[in-house]
């Protein structure tokens, strides 16, 4: 996958790159109406209309697009119709049609292609967009959409280009090494996908100017050292000023990076072999 660098014609098309989707990209099939959800914004609010995250709202109104990561047609093979774009993703998704006449969305594996067949079933070959339980899939195998809990529906590893490396298979339990280095236990009969997730070269990719991200729904973010001393614990001085303290805070005076956001005593420790860095 390419990413496209755009000539330098303005300051703002200098900084600016996208993943060149023309080349990537299928013709659409009309996609199944009961596919497709209209979702409100939430704009980084509760139910109780307060903001909890911070620099959210406007942007392009979406269509929700159902995913299927459960993949629970077991035995019955699918065509990939088509490679889509996602506005609600990162990576690519492919509307498939099964055998018996029903269309479902599945996120893209990475070197998919349209027409080609795609299995879930525990004797499935290991080829990128089957799905097998982790007990029958080998040691070293890239995977994705990979269940926590057995039936659940994939959780880990959803995003562009991201994958988890099946490191063990240890009776009713498999280790699995995570994109964040984590190394954790999960169950054996846990389904994933065989493969990298698709696009991945959205990392890549350089947003370029402020006006693109207020489409993408992000609102602005003031620095805290441009602030009055007032206004955030890292504002005031003459001129241009470093932080000045051993960490960055928040404005409320928060840690602001390295936090531990995890619970104590979370009942899923025991699964966690090797703690990310």
């Amino acid at each position: 996958m390419s990413i496209k660098v755009y000539k330098p014609t303005t300051p703002a098309r200098r900084r600016t790159s996208v993943v060149e989707h023309a080349k990537l990209l299928s013709k659409k099939v009309k996609t199944p109406k009961k596919l497709l959800v209209a979702k409100a914004k939430t704009a980084g609010r509760n139910n109780q209309g307060k903001i909890t995250v911070r620099h959210r709202g406007g942007g392009f109104k979406k269509i929700i697009r159902e995913i299927d990561f459960r993949r629970d047609k077991k035995d019955i093979p699918a065509k990939i119709q088509t490679i889509e774009y996602d506005p609600n993703r990162s990576s690519f998704i492919s509307l498939v049609a099964y055998a018996d006449g029903e269309k479902r969305f599945i996120i893209t594996p990475d070197g998919v292609k349209v027409g080609q067949t795609i299995l879930t079933s525990e004797k499935a070959p290991i080829k990128a967009g089957n799905r097998l339980p982790l007990s029958a899939i080998p040691v070293g195998t890239f995977v994705h959409d990979v269940e926590l809990q057995p039936g659940q529906g994939g959780k880990l590893a959803r995003s562009a280009g991201n994958f988890v490396v099946v490191q063990a298979v240890e009776g009713d339990e498999a280790i699995l090494k995570m994109p964040s280095g984590e190394l954790r236990k999960v169950k054996s009969n846990c389904w994933a996908t065989i493969g990298q997730v698709s696009n991945p070269s959205w990392i890549n990719v350089r947003v370029g100017k402020a006006g693109r991200k207020r489409l993408m729904g992000w609102r602005p973010s003031v620095r805290g050292k441009a602030m009055n001393p007032v206004d955030h614990p890292h504002g005031g001085g003459e001129g241009n000023q470093p932080i000045g303290l051993k960490y960055p805070k928040t404005k409320w005076g928060k840690h602001a990076l390295g936090v531990k956001t995890r619970k104590a005593k979370k009942y899923s420790d025991k699964m966690i072999i090797k703690r990310r860095k």
